[in-house]
């Protein structure tokens, strides 16, 4: 941002406040203020959050400890020990995340009647594989099946739960998966936590999480699933145990059993089939390929959905509504360092994310508004450039020479 007289007017106007010191961003103060959390944490423990989170809004971040260490007073080990081993209650920080999150979407869909999407997917951050003489590798970093890169990559693997109504998209959870619980455990004990929500509600996720189990759960919670689903699931039709892709080469011969469906302006035969699968009952399948592309077998796609009463346009611009969390990840990955941070133990990766969480919380809904992530990410970014503008010519003005300033600001 190139500042100018006229931009100090500006932000004074607008009355920016000034921060206390060039480290000190009041902006990121008062998002702690506003969830009430500088009642619970000390002034040291939220001066080392203020420095991971400024450090995340400055250019150049690559979410190194020595990116945190250039926005405070504290030597990068400091900072380091606070992430690996701070005797701080994360947890804290987690709930209130939580609870206002569930807030703000429970709230939009009472106000506007439209439904609730949990959302659900994982994402690998990808890390370099240490030597085996290595004496302190990364801590839960393991072979995942990327079906991104089509192979296995070594890294963490989260597994994210997001909540959004009427385009407000916020992330409710960011887990880290070890081999010590299942992902499927993970989803069913995050969708125990959701309070039932106001309206009809969905569950949207890849073919990986639809499981009896999983569906089961979010239905107590007074979510219907809808999700994709793998072609090799068995289907009964006139009660005969056939597979999904057998059923559709029979039933792609000829057009007449499907319907030509538009989603998002592309153009798709569907066929719609009501009835049990293999440990589900009563659901609805769609068998979907693109018009250009029809009966061809890789072509085909299938999802699921447990509310009956929808049709088929409905099942799928509901399903569609899935993507902000594919984009999510690009943005934490782009932006936010999710596949960068060099932080080596369990504890302090799930703090990072934790703190990760809270800066896309802050972009979404922190400037007063809400607002697409980038939007929010720039201006937050020029409000704490800004305020260290402010506060340098503020210290000029008020120091004699140049020895003291430097002493002021350094």
């Amino acid at each position: 941002m190139k500042v100018t007289k006229q931009t100090f007017a500006t932000f004074t106007r607008k009355k920016v406040p000034l921060a206390n010191t060039i480290h000190h961003s009041s902006f990121i103060y008062n998002q702690f203020k506003k969830l009430d959390l500088c009642k619970s944490y000390s002034n040291r423990m939220i001066n080392h959050l203020m420095s991971i989170l400024i450090s995340i809004f400055i250019s150049g971040y690559h979410g190194k400890t020595t990116d945190f260490a250039k926005n405070s007073f504290c030597h990068r080990t400091i900072i380091a020990h606070f992430l690996n081993s701070g005797k701080w209650d994360e947890s804290l920080l987690s709930d209130t995340l939580k609870q206002s999150v569930i807030e703000i979407i429970y709230s939009e869909a009472a106000r506007t009647g439209k439904p609730v999407f949990c959302i659900v997917d994982d994402t690998i951050a990808s890390k370099t594989k240490p030597s085996s003489r290595v004496l302190h590798p990364i801590e839960d970093a393991y072979f995942h099946q990327s079906h991104l890169k089509g192979k296995q990559d070594y890294g963490h693997q989260s597994v994210s739960v997001m909540l959004s109504c009427n385009g407000i998209v916020l992330n409710y959870a960011f887990v880290l998966y070890n081999k010590s619980i299942s992902k499927i455990d993970i989803v069913q004990d995050i969708a125990k936590e959701l309070p039932v929500p106001p309206v009809k509600s969905y569950f949207l996720c890849d073919c990986w999480y639809v499981s009896e189990k999983i569906i089961n759960t979010f239905a107590v919670q007074g979510f219907h699933t809808i999700g994709a689903l793998k072609t090799n699931r068995l289907l009964y039709p006139l009660g005969m145990k056939k597979k999904l892709s057998e059923l559709a080469a029979e039933l792609s011969v000829t057009h007449k059993n499907f319907d030509l469906v538009t989603v998002k302006g592309r153009n798709y035969y569907v066929y719609r089939y009501e009835g049990n699968l293999n440990g589900i009952e009563n659901a609805i399948v769609l068998f979907s390929y693109p018009e250009k592309a029809f009966g061809k077998p890789k072509a085909l796609r299938a999802f699921l959905c447990m509310d009956v009463s929808l049709s088929t346009n409905e099942i799928l611009d509901n399903y569609v509504c899935r993507w902000p969390i594919e984009v999510f990840f690009r943005q934490c990955k782009d932006k936010l360092a999710l596949d960068s941070y060099q932080i080596r133990s369990a504890q302090g990766i799930r703090r990072y994310w934790l703190i990760m969480s809270f800066a896309h919380y802050m972009c979404v809904v922190g400037t007063g508004e809400v607002c697409p992530f980038e939007t929010g990410y720039h201006k937050i970014s020029d409000i704490i450039q800004m305020e260290k503008y402010l506060t340098l010519y503020q210290c000029a003005r008020e120091c004699n020479d140049f020895d003291s300033f430097v002493k002021v600001v350094a």
